[in-house]
């Protein structure tokens, strides 16, 4: 039997069905995320897009100062974040966490308003240190640098508060390699004014042979416990100077403990600052609480360890407790137990204490310099407090 000849119309209609079968086969292949619409191959991020990237950092931390200072979004119609779309934007994942986030901040301002601290403006600028890409995903490391001014200032009170936060972003190409703000994370320990996160604790380290401070009040206002900061065999001024110096710019002469686990650099710098104010050396074994040394190649663990620290400082009889926060002068140092599980994750210093007796403490992870007490409190207003005397 001959073949029968398709006529042309009839040739191309069965073509172009196979290929429409073809197809349809060939989509259950594909991802589900990319079936009816284009995809490009895996997004690069230029000088233009890591530009952006910092803008948007740069707009989230400004949100969440100026809820500190204005409440809410200030007198914007809406959050600086929600100026950014096309290239660069934010998820709708994360605008929903940040949007209940400077609702949390707004709550934080009425807290710190009625302890009598509030904010007359503030300033933030972001730095990118570098930009990581894999494939749709790209990490951002920033640095964020704010600094707020007091509304009230009476005779000689810090005119400002700032700090240093370091933080990483996760952006994600969409399909049409567009990138998203996906992911918002703080590298440092997170005790920033404006941060959203829960700080970071330390597991629990107890030893039922050394001494357990007494937590301290938080009620203001407090007894009264005046310090004597001249003619002392201390130097305070210099503990509160040395402090100040360093808040930011690390000596050194030292290790830099920041990012290295829970507790970051904080009791090495307060050790370092009370060092400079005259406490002196008990070399002996790293390990051993009842010792304390530390150097650029050495340091024992009660002068890096919160709860060592504390165990030190009790045993040697360098420190009386304080029944009150606010009874701390300069020189004096506050620790910080979030969880309240017995274990201590925190440590500052006091480097200066107002006329209306608010102490200012100063520290390391974040960074952060003259930060009122009473802020600290209303920050965290569930934490256990432990207040030295030195």
């Amino acid at each position: 039997m001959k073949s029968r000849k398709l006529s042309r119309t009839r040739r191309r209609a069965t073509i172009l069905g196979a290929a429409a079968a073809s197809v349809v086969a060939g989509a259950a292949l594909l991802p589900n995320w990319s079936a009816g619409a284009s995809v490009v191959d895996d997004p690069t991020v230029d000088a233009q897009t890591k530009a952006t990237f910092q803008r948007l950092a740069d707009a989230v931390f400004t949100d969440r100062t100026d809820a500190l200072v204005t409440g809410g979004q200030g007198n914007r119609e809406k959050p600086l974040t929600g100026g950014f779309s096309g290239d660069v934007r934010v998820s709708s994942g994360v605008a929903d966490r940040e949007d209940t986030g400077l609702s949390s901040l707004d709550r934080r301002k009425a807290r710190l308003a009625k302890l009598g601290e509030q904010y007359s403006k503030a300033s933030t600028s972001v730095t990118l240190d570098a930009t990581r890409v894999t494939g749709r995903t790209a990490k951002a490391a920033v640095t964020e640098t704010t600094t707020l001014t007091y509304a009230k200032v009476r005779g000689n009170e810090p005119r400002t508060t700032g700090f240093q936060a370091h933080h990483e972003l996760t952006f994600t190409a969409d399909r049409q390699g567009n990138w998203q703000l996906t992911g918002i994370r703080d590298t440092d320990q997170g005790l920033a004014v404006n941060t959203l996160s829960k700080p970071s604790v330390r597991a629990t380290t107890t030893d039922d042979t050394m001494p357990n401070a007494p937590r301290a009040a938080t009620s203001w206002p407090a007894p009264s416990k005046p310090k004597t900061l001249t003619g002392a065999a201390l130097d305070y001024k210099a503990m509160a100077t040395y402090a100040e110096k360093y808040w930011r710019n690390y000596n050194p002469e030292y290790p830099d403990y920041n990012g290295q686990g829970a507790g970051g650099d904080c009791t090495n710098f307060v050790s370092q600052s009370l060092k400079a104010g005259g406490w002196k050396h008990v070399p002996g074994y790293v390990y051993d609480y009842t010792k304390w040394f530390g150097n650029a190649s050495i340091q024992s663990h009660s002068f890096v360890g919160v709860n060592e620290w504390s165990w030190f400082a009790q045993n040697s009889k360098r420190t009386t407790p304080l029944t009150n926060v606010y009874q701390l002068a300069v020189g004096d140092v506050l620790q910080v137990d979030f969880d309240k599980d017995g274990s201590k994750d925190h440590t500052m210093i006091v480097t200066y204490r107002s006329p209306s007796g608010v102490p200012y403490v100063t520290y390391h992870s974040n960074n952060t310099f003259r930060r009122s007490v009473a802020s600290i409190v209303a920050s965290y207003p569930n934490a256990a407090y432990y207040a030295y005397r030195t």
